[in-house]
């Protein structure tokens, strides 16, 4: 007996559809992507940062030559350094007109003692004594104070030299380290600058390899939708399979049936039968 099905197939343009997107998506996979394009990137060190870095060593100790001839100028003889070349001709010119000053004296003596009637005597020679005890006195005290003159100065000058190298070996590490500082913040701009075209780079490659697989994604999308909404739409065919050999030989057996009359089954109809159904 026939056995009837009934089947909603999809439209065929929807199974045309389906076969393509098959063929898309098995061609689009076997091509591998070039991940090389789409690995991070890091920015290399900019110019100016390498600057900085290599100033930075180098002005490592930068200061310590100052600190060196600072050294020289302290200490018990620093002042030497700082004496005026000219301090020993300003001591023998003044001593010179103090001696000479001096002599006008002795001449003072004498005549006072020629003039009282004593010249050559005792009493002028103690007052030319005292006179002369009392000069070199001073003279020691002007040539001691002119010494000391020079020495406050010397090291005063010695003392101003001091500090002041103290203060440039500082100010010599502020500068560099203020340049460094700039060229590293300004270096790092570059860089991050540098660093933000890589990663658009990187993105743009991105967006080129997967756009692709996001089209054809949306294309799958719509017909999967295409099938999973097609059945009411669908062609109905009904399909009546071919009759098996077992379906035949019943049938023939009913004709058989017939031919030979009804009722109990002779012994000839029963032989036919067993022929068909044993074929």
């Amino acid at each position: 007996m026939a056995i009837e099905q009934v089947q909603n197939l999809p439209q065929q343009y929807v199974t045309d559809l389906g076969a393509d997107y098959g063929k898309q998506l098995a061609g689009l996979t076997s091509i591998p992507l070039d991940t090389a394009r789409l690995a991070p990137q890091v920015a290399a060190q900019d110019p100016l940062q390498t600057q900085a870095y290599n100033l930075a060593g180098s002005g490592v100790g930068a200061y310590e030559p100052f600190l060196t001839q600072q050294a020289a100028y302290s200490g018990p003889q620093a002042y030497q350094a700082f004496q005026s070349p000219y301090q020993q001709d300003v001591i023998d010119a003044t001593l010179s007109e103090f001696d000479k000053q001096t002599q006008a004296g002795l001449t003072g003596i004498g005549q006072l003692a020629a003039q009282s009637g004593n010249l050559g005597g005792g009493r002028e020679g103690v007052m030319r004594s005292e006179y002369m005890s009392n000069q070199d006195a001073n003279r020691a005290l002007i040539n001691s104070k002119l010494l000391q003159q020079g020495f406050n100065q010397s090291n005063l000058n010695a003392q101003t030299a001091f500090n002041q190298q103290g203060q440039l070996g500082g100010n010599i590490q502020d500068f560099q380290t203020a340049d460094i500082n700039q060229l590293g913040r300004l270096g790092g701009l570059q860089q991050a600058q540098t660093q933000a075209g890589l990663d658009a780079t990187r993105e743009a490659n991105r967006l080129e390899a997967f756009e692709p697989y996001e089209r054809l994604g949306t294309y799958g999308s719509g017909v999967a939708s295409l099938f999973s909404g097609n059945a009411p739409f669908g062609n109905q065919s009904t399909v009546t399979p071919n009759p098996t050999p077992l379906q035949t030989a019943l049938g023939t057996a009913s004709v058989l049936s017939g031919i030979f009359g009804g009722g109990q089954p002779n012994r000839q109809q029963q032989q036919v039968e067993r022929q068909v159904l044993g074929a």
